[in-house]
């Protein structure tokens, strides 16, 4: 059977309303052949049901090894590519409970009171800089900062090397030219060694130290396992979560009537959280996945070797699983999502991304009580990436839009 043509999906229109393109394609089917953005062809998977099995179907593959299409993604280099997304079953399991020895719940609760009080200076330096200037950008000063305090601190990263690495993160995530994708890489790998050198030198109770200590004392980590799963701690634990907090913060503005209830009952933060993340979670996609065999999905047939990006915004928004979709609404009964994975690659920072997702929107409420948009919301600028629809910058007041 022929397949049907691939689509080209990602247009101007999708990046500005992505939910319409997801929808119209789930009234269509559940799988659809596209081109992503280079050219190149994959299969998009956009119901719930079909989103969930696939998260866990041991047929579809994250080694890339198993791409049949010449699949490159960012084009790692070997000392940043074998980490945790990149690995299936018996190595990740392994990698995953060496982090996660290193990656305690202790760590995460001691955290609590150091996000609280940074999360509670940045908000004291918005409402400055909102005085001073009238407006100010809630992404640059807060929502940016904050994890990047907070997964600086966690790896062990000195202070002054905290701004370069997130550079070279976004510069990679959404690059003005491959040539930039590929100098914020090579920037992200020397960075990373001279991390894990100075940690070598100067060790501390940190989570860098610890890896450390599994790879030079215990030999259980190979050098390239050890820089990689650094890369993904940083990536990940910076990216995504100040995309949560500015989405969830304009989601919040954009719905006067939830953000009431929340302030009118500060007890419903984590149902917040958890509304948000299913609501306008960052990451489109899951980390993509090549089936070893041609494998059914829903009442497709992908062949082996292709490209399958499973739709976890899409999935968020299917009809077929959540009453009224697209309403955001914190008293809704079903929250479960799919934003922190689901099965073997849920997210190992999940129980840290949650904790500051809810301080940064606790200490906004009660620190900037009039906070409004600066422009209106029509006007703000999203990434320009089919990974992720994430705000460039979110320009806040302390009054209302005139």
């Amino acid at each position: 059977m022929t397949p049907p043509p691939s689509q080209q999906i990602f247009d101007d229109a999708y990046y500005r309303d992505p939910y319409a393109t997801y929808a119209r394609l789930r009234a269509e089917g559940g799988v659809h052949p596209v081109l992503l953005p280079d050219g190149s062809p994959a299969w998009i998977v956009t119901t719930e049901a079909e989103v969930r099995a696939g998260l866990t179907d041991p047929l579809l593959s994250v080694n890339k090894q198993h791409s049949g299409t010449g699949f490159k993604g960012f084009s790692l280099p070997p000392a940043l590519d074998a980490n945790l997304l990149n690995i299936d079953a018996s190595d990740h399991l392994r990698l995953r409970r060496l982090v996660s020895k290193e990656f305690t719940p202790r760590r995460v609760e001691n955290l609590g009171d150091q996000v609280q009080q940074s999360c509670e200076l940045l908000a004291r330096r918005l409402v400055d800089r909102v005085t001073s200037h009238g407006s100010a950008d809630l992404v640059a000063e807060l929502a940016a900062p904050l994890p990047l305090t907070v997964v600086g601190d966690l790896l062990g990263v000195p202070e002054h090397d905290r701004a370069p690495f997130a550079a070279r993160v976004s510069a990679m995530l959404e690059p003005q030219s491959p040539a930039d994708a590929a100098a914020a890489i090579v920037g992200l790998h020397e960075d990373l060694l001279d991390l894990i050198a100075f940690r070598r030198r100067e060790p501390d109770d940190n989570l860098i130290s610890g890896l450390i200590s599994v790879r030079d004392e215990q030999d259980r980590l190979s050098e390239n396992e050890l820089l990689s799963l650094a890369f993904l701690i940083l990536m990940a634990g910076i990216d995504n979560t100040q995309h949560v907090i500015s989405s969830g913060v304009l989601t919040l503005l954009q719905h006067p009537d939830q953000l009431e209830a929340l302030r009118a009952d500060p007890a419903l933060l984590p149902e917040a959280v958890e509304e948000l993340l299913r609501y306008t979670t960052p990451n489109h996609t899951a980390i993509r996945r090549f089936p070893t065999t041609d494998t059914k999905i829903g009442s497709t047939v992908v062949p082996a070797g292709d490209t399958v990006l499973l739709c976890l915004a899409s999935a968020h928004r299917d009809p077929s699983r959540y009453p009224d979709p697209d309403r955001f609404d914190l008293g809704r009964r079903d929250k479960a999502h799919l934003a922190l994975g689901h099965g073997l690659h849920y997210c190992l920072g999940a129980p840290l991304a949650r904790l500051q997702i809810r301080v940064a929107l606790e200490v906004i409420m009660s620190s900037l009580p009039r906070l409004a948009l600066a422009l209106p919301a029509e006007k703000l600028s999203w990434r320009r990436t089919f990974r992720s629809h994430a705000l460039k910058q979110l320009p806040v007041t302390l009054g209302s839009v005139s």
